[in-house]
């Protein structure tokens, strides 16, 4: 995918300027109507709804990802190993297909309007019941936080390692043994580098005395928070009926 993935779309929106739980807790909401509902009614509703979200946060057409052409083929493949079965076995595919693409699309279009540094105390305000339990929600939200401050980097590294393994001598014995093996080999050079990038960011945090604060300036949802939810409460609440009606 030719895209930046886990970056936030520099841009002013109504989008934006929400609480990250807010946003967190209308992709549950609509990834639960989807699981119990996904019914072609529902589907565009929810894509309509989408859509008409991606414009309020002022997204640019480029921050669409750029699928490979493989995928595509792997769309297709799949649609003509359906079609013997017959129209129906067709157009269950296609929900499928349209059913995941719809929570992904809710994912992105989380990871463009947050930064990501308020999606884990979002993540730890959310879970403050579970804390009765004696859970640790606050380990888990820095777990969170550490993961999506590395995956960038995770991503580029990786970046470099194909760079750099196309740009190998092709005549010596090392790259003619990987060249039998090429996904064991840039496995291998991937936890190779994660498990060097793990040791130290562990070192780092170290150093400074522990992972400390989730954020030096936590956020609270506010009223427009509430407006939000209660927009998507109705949104779902309208596909529901919508397929009733159909």
């Amino acid at each position: 995918m030719s895209t930046v993935l886990l970056r936030e779309v520099p841009v002013d929106s109504v989008v934006h300027r929400l609480w990250a739980g807010t946003k967190m807790i209308a992709a549950f909401l609509i990834s639960l109507l989807l699981m119990f509902l996904p019914m072609w009614p529902v589907l565009g509703v929810i894509v309509a709804f989408l859509m008409v979200i991606w414009v309020l946060a002022r997204l640019p057409l480029g921050a669409l990802p750029r699928l490979p052409w493989w995928f595509w083929g792997l769309v297709v493949l799949g649609g003509l190993i359906n079609a013997p079965i017959g129209m129906k076995a067709v157009l269950g595919y296609t929900q499928v297909l349209v059913f995941g693409m719809v929570l992904v699309a809710a994912s992105f279009l989380i990871a463009y309007t947050t930064p990501m540094g308020e999606v884990a105390p979002a993540l730890a305000k959310l879970g403050a019941p579970l804390r009765k339990l004696r859970l640790p929600v606050d380990e888990w939200a820095v777990v969170v936080a550490l993961t999506l401050r590395g995956l960038p980097l995770l991503l580029d590294e990786i970046r470099v390692l194909r760079a750099a393994r196309k740009l190998r001598p092709k005549d010596n014995l090392l790259h003619r043994a990987a060249d039998n093996y090429p996904l064991i080999d840039i496995l291998t050079a991937c936890m190779a580098v994660s498990t060097r990038r793990a040791g130290e960011l562990g070192e780092a945090i170290t150093a400074r005395g522990g992972t400390g604060m989730l954020t030096a300036h936590p956020s609270s949802p506010t009223s427009r928070d509430a407006i939000a939810i209660g927009v998507v409460v109705a949104v779902c609440a309208g596909a529901i009926a919508l397929n009733a009606v159909l």
